[in-house]
């Protein structure tokens, strides 16, 4: 029996006749289809029953979304053992994929329910155990996340969060001065080793799995926008993550874990720790800078307000690497007439 298909809804159609041909052994039970979640893209997903578990649906509508990337990491992730979705079917032209179900909890939603320190320590060992896998994996072809495009990246803080969210016209002296640190922050990270990058590996995107593939925890998602770049990208997206507070005696802590890992299985990060930590951190900065954009324009243009939720957070994320190196003064100024904060002038003896 199908379900019937809302008229403002053209996709659902395509979804269920596309749902109709598939190989009736794998059992689907189409009244079961119910939404999974969405996320910032134009993507969605729906969680249906099969024979025996339950599947997920992608909905990634094509000019907007392209699976083919999807299932192209998949397999890279796939061939390092990384816990994630196994593709059962798919229909690239229309932008479906059906994919096995690694679980109903986010790592996010499980911290929002209450973690102690000692139910927390394990998943984020697990999730920088996961990251090392990640980083062996094959990054030939993919994307490469270069100057350039950092750089261009960093234009969604000017536009979207100094200009539109803080309605605020910075002067020309300013502007240079911000510009200025934008191509310092740029140059070094551009200048880091190369690994394949998630470039969202962060609490919403990992699932609490007991079991999966291979048995591993976490469950790893939405990696379909992976590319080849800067080594400490994906740590700082974890431990600096956008949606949740870590204070820096923890945030220290895991980047500690994650260099010791990574040195033990030859990846390319510094020999001193005080070096790979300035990588990591100014790594942060660009990443964060960005989010303040992004999550701006999502607000102000797409009309997704629960992003703004996060915005003081990631702001004080970037205000503590800001304040730390003589460097990104500029920058700290900059916020500091964001957010109205008088500043004050004193003396070190």
């Amino acid at each position: 029996m199908t379900q019937p298909t809302p008229p403002s809804d053209p996709r659902m159609s395509l979804l269920l006749n596309w749902l109709a041909t598939l190989d009736p052994n794998i059992g689907l039970q189409i009244h079961s289809l119910a939404a999974a979640s969405s996320d910032a893209s134009f993507r969605r997903y729906f969680r249906i029953q099969a024979r025996s578990s339950t599947l997920i649906l992608m909905d990634a509508p094509p000019p907007h979304e392209n699976c083919r990337p999807f299932v192209d990491i998949a397999t890279r992730l796939a061939d390092v053992k990384l816990n994630v979705p196994v593709v059962w079917a798919q229909n690239l032209e229309q932008g479906f994929l059906l994919l096995s179900d690694l679980g109903p909890t986010t790592y996010y939603a499980k911290i929002q329910q209450g973690l102690t320190d000692a139910e927390l320590q394990p998943l984020y060992r697990d999730a920088l155990s996961a990251l090392i896998q990640l980083q062996t994996a094959s990054h030939a072809g993919l994307p490469i996340y270069d100057a350039k495009r950092l750089k261009n990246e960093l234009g969604l803080f000017n536009k979207w969060y100094v200009t539109v969210h803080c309605k605020t016209q910075l002067e020309p002296a300013v502007l240079t001065q911000l510009d200025q640190v934008f191509d310092l922050l740029v140059a070094h990270n551009a200048a880091q080793p190369v690994v394949l990058v998630h470039r969202d590996f962060h609490s919403p995107n990992l699932m609490l799995s007991e079991g999966g593939q291979y048995g591993l925890n976490p469950g790893v998602l939405d990696f379909q926008d992976a590319v080849a770049g800067p080594i400490t990208y994906d740590l700082a997206s974890l431990v600096v993550d956008a949606r949740t507070t870590w204070e820096e005696p923890q945030q220290i802590d895991w980047a500690i874990r994650y260099w010791e890992l990574a040195r033990k299985q030859g990846l390319p990060v510094p020999a001193d720790f005080a070096d790979f930590h300035r990588d990591y951190e100014w790594m942060g900065l660009q990443r964060n800078l960005r989010i303040l954009g992004v999550f701006a324009r999502l607000n102000h243009r797409d009309n997704k307000a629960a992003y703004l939720a996060h915005l003081p957070r990631v702001n004080q994320y970037v205000r503590q690497v800001a304040a730390r190196y003589i460097a990104f003064k500029p920058l700290l100024r900059v916020l500091d007439q964001l957010d109205q904060v008088q500043t004050k002038v004193g003396y070190t003896f």
